[in-house]
């Protein structure tokens, strides 16, 4: 067992290299997935519109803005599932307990299936009440309705594309989760134009067409991690089916750490929800604004979320280990590569904002309002990026909860009251943007606090982490 432990290479790499070896592919990885992201909605606002519906394009791309929370939600289950999963596995694995190890990746999967019913029971029945709290449009409606339908009906593609990506991710084989999800998007993107405006013989489906191409691009994405999962984590995990069964300590000590990591990647889908709300106070084209200015924010976000993804499973591995060098280390680095991508990311879109912006076909006041959204928002990256490498590290130590806080005061607490306040003024439509700046700051004061609290805990001592606030 010991000989495991030491030959994995979250326990020799350097940490510099090695955060980059493991980052940079998933940063890639992530970075194609909000390419097809923006894809998606290019097509979308590229709809031909009719002699009843003249601009069709800023009707889907609002129905899709309205859908967008569910598939965050789940988004957010099955990477804050992943979260759990990661910080334990991978401590399992630097701990060289092997049996351990398999019981927490065959009830993974187990807890994957289980949020599958959970979704397609909503898109069975919960659609369309859900799409009313945010408008009333019956063409908006019509167009959300259909699309959601479809991602939540068959959501067990990406599920389970979540969970083994995770799997592959906490045992450090990062290239193989990266190739799976560089192919998932490459279909999507590939699809997305054939079934939307109906090529090659295949019907033009409209947004219908956009939702059938993401669904497929993520089972073939599931397909693929499941394979590498088959094949590569045998060296360090057994893969038997009777490791699905249910284990109520084992799931008990996934949620322990991942329920806060669900509840805090949850946060993003409610803050969309409240978000599309409240600007819908202002005007329909704000709202749609929003939809198109979080599409082009994902570029760097995803690129940040990459490198915090490497973070968890280094500093996890090496907490397990009892390497504190390599542990220091890895918060380090982590900290350094997140930041620095946040900040490059807003330059480059402060200087082709302009660009970024024009690519969508939309009505002018709309593209306006995206670009006050870009300015303003980017301002506050460097804030973003300390916020995140903080949760991070709070994961990978089992410290659920207080990445948890972190995530509620700059995702809820402070920004929809104070984005709610905005509206109530003469210029609104500038004002509003500013919530989002003002919460990461909030949030990475309480963030700092944390960090203090939890150096004296952990990087000189090692105490016990599972479940710990």
């Amino acid at each position: 067992m010991a000989q495991e432990t030491t030959t994995n290479k979250m326990g020799t790499v350097p940490v510099r290299r090695l955060m980059l070896t493991m980052g940079v592919p998933m940063i890639l990885s992530m970075a194609l997935q909000a390419l097809y992201n923006i894809v998606d909605s290019f097509f979308v606002s590229s709809m031909p519109g009719t002699a009843e519906i003249p601009n069709m394009g800023d009707y889907a791309v609002n129905a899709l803005t309205l859908a967008f929370p569910v598939q965050m939600l789940m988004v957010a289950v099955g990477v804050g599932t992943g979260v759990g999963i990661n910080a334990l596995l991978s401590r399992s694995i630097g701990q060289g307990e092997r049996e351990k190890g398999s019981q927490i990746a065959g009830n993974a999967v187990f807890l994957g299936i289980c949020t599958y019913i959970v979704f397609l029971l909503f898109g069975l029945f919960g659609v369309d009440a859900y799409l009313a709290t945010q408008t009333n449009d019956p063409v908006v409606i019509g167009m959300g309705s259909s699309y959601l339908k479809i991602c939540s009906v068959l959501s067990i593609g990406v599920i389970l594309y979540m969970i083994y990506e995770k799997l592959l991710q906490a045992t450090g084989r990062t290239l193989p989760s990266t190739i799976a999800q560089v192919a998932g998007a490459l279909v999507n993107i590939i699809l997305d134009p054939i079934m939307i405006f109906g090529y090659f013989g295949c019907p033009a489906m409209g947004v219908d067409g956009a939702a059938y191409a993401t669904v497929i691009g993520q089972f073939v994405s599931f397909f693929l991690d499941f394979i590498f999962h088959s094949i590569y984590n045998r060296k360090d995990i057994d893969t038997h089916l009777r490791y699905l069964r249910p284990r109520l300590q084992v799931i008990r000590r996934i949620y322990a750490i991942g329920f806060p990591a669900i509840v805090m990647q949850a946060l993003t889908s409610f803050m969309t929800y409240g978000v599309n709300i409240i600007l819908g106070l202002i005007s329909i084209e704000a709202v749609t604004a929003y939809g198109v200015y979080y599409k082009i924010q994902q570029f760097v976000f995803f690129a940040a979320f990459g490198m915090n993804n490497a973070m968890i499973p280094v500093i996890a591995f090496n907490y397990g280990k009892q390497d504190q060098a390599r542990l220091r280390a890895g918060i380090r680095y982590g900290m350094l590569y997140t930041l620095v991508i946040m900040a490059v990311g807003a330059v480059g879109l402060q200087l082709f904002a302009p660009q970024l912006i024009g690519i969508f076909p939309l009505l002018a006041e709309t593209q306006e309002l995206c670009m006050k959204a870009l300015r303003i928002i980017t301002l506050s990256y460097l804030f973003v990026g300390a916020n995140v490498a903080f949760q991070g590290i709070f994961q990978a130590l089992g410290c659920g909860v207080r990445s948890l806080v972190v995530s509620l005061l700059r995702l809820i607490v402070v920004a929809l009251p104070l984005a709610w306040l905005f509206t109530l003024l003469p210029n609104a439509q500038d004002m509003v943007w500013w919530a989002f700046p003002v919460a990461e700051a909030a949030a990475l004061a309480v963030a700092l606090v944390f960090m203090k609290q939890i150096s004296a805990r952990f990087l000189h001592k090692r105490e016990p982490a599972d479940g710990a606030a």
